[in-house]
């Protein structure tokens, strides 16, 4: 005669042996995901790693020997043509976007999260339909508001300065229905308590929702940036002296009608990625907390 607790082994042994296998069952697509993940890691970077090398390259190597990836010999020529040559201004123009590119953030931050607040929180007449009507913009393509805003950028007398290439990208909808569906999944209970001690509507949004609203802010601040940054069909209309061009129509101009630098070519495209590169490695913690936190609320 077995007791209970002879009954009882078998099924612990079988509970064990399930538990053990359960993790070998899902080791296998963890490493088909690895896998995977390193596949498209290394097409997106080997193009990179590419260009960085091609940059140091001479014109003479790059065309006899197309399929080579280290530079033999390795030199800096390219970079020496581009940042001392007189027709083109190489670090101007990177000033010049870093100028356009940051003015234009700060609009678009302050502008749209002021917007944003209103249109999340605050209840007034047409909320829902100016709501709506933002909504319509970003349907429509860009190329569309070209003729409108350069008549307006004409008759303001911004033709040919940086105040062009700043202002009218700084009006677009995006921003602000970004922080809209931010602002919307924030807990209202610290604005209640902060209204019941008598604060006003503004005090509560520079004190509770922007600290609150870091990475978002954080984020659409790198989005507004990298656009701004790598604008080119608007600057080459606004834009005419060489010295006020920024980078990437300034780069256009590193390609002649009957040769091609491809040295000098690739190491513009070096410089004008390297303040990408930074900007999203400080910014990159506040942004996958802000996609993680954030969601779509009506």
């Amino acid at each position: 005669m077995t007791s209970t607790t002879d009954r009882a082994v078998p099924v612990n042994r079988g509970a064990r042996s399930r538990r053990d296998t359960l993790p070998r069952r899902r080791r296998a697509p963890r490493w088909g995901l690895t896998l995977t993940l390193s596949v498209l890691a290394l097409v997106i970077v080997l193009p990179l790693v590419w260009v960085v090398l091609t940059s140091f390259k001479t014109d003479f190597q790059v065309i006899s020997d197309p399929s080579g990836i280290l530079p033999h010999p390795f030199t800096t020529e390219a970079y020496d043509t581009l940042l001392n040559s007189q027709s083109q201004p190489m670090l101007t123009w990177v000033r010049n976007s870093f100028v356009a590119a940051t003015g234009q953030t700060l609009i678009i931050l302050v502008t749209a999260s002021m917007a944003a607040y209103a249109l999340a929180r605050l209840e007034f007449p047409g909320k829902r339909l100016i709501f709506a009507m933002l909504i319509t913009t970003l349907l429509v393509p860009p190329v569309i508001f070209l003729v409108p805003n350069y008549i307006i950028v004409t008759n303001l007398g911004w033709l040919d300065t940086l105040w062009a290439v700043i202002v009218p990208g700084a009006a677009g909808a995006f921003g602000v229905f970004f922080l809209r569906q931010f602002f919307l999944n924030l807990p209202k209970d610290y604005e209640e308590a902060a209204r019941v001690d008598g604060a006003s509507e503004l005090r509560i949004f520079a004190q509770i929702i922007l600290p609150l609203s870091r990475p978002a802010l954080a984020t659409l601040a790198v989005l507004s940036f990298l656009s701004n940054w790598n604008d080119f069909l608007w600057p080459v209309y606004v834009l005419l002296s060489s010295d006020k061009l920024t980078l990437q129509p300034g780069l256009s101009l590193l390609q002649g009608a009957w040769t091609t630098h491809y040295g000098v070519i690739m190491a513009g495209a070096v410089i004008a990625a390297v303040p990408v590169l930074i900007l999203f490695s400080l910014a990159q913690r506040q942004i996958v907390e802000s996609v993680a936190n954030s969601g779509v609320k009506g």
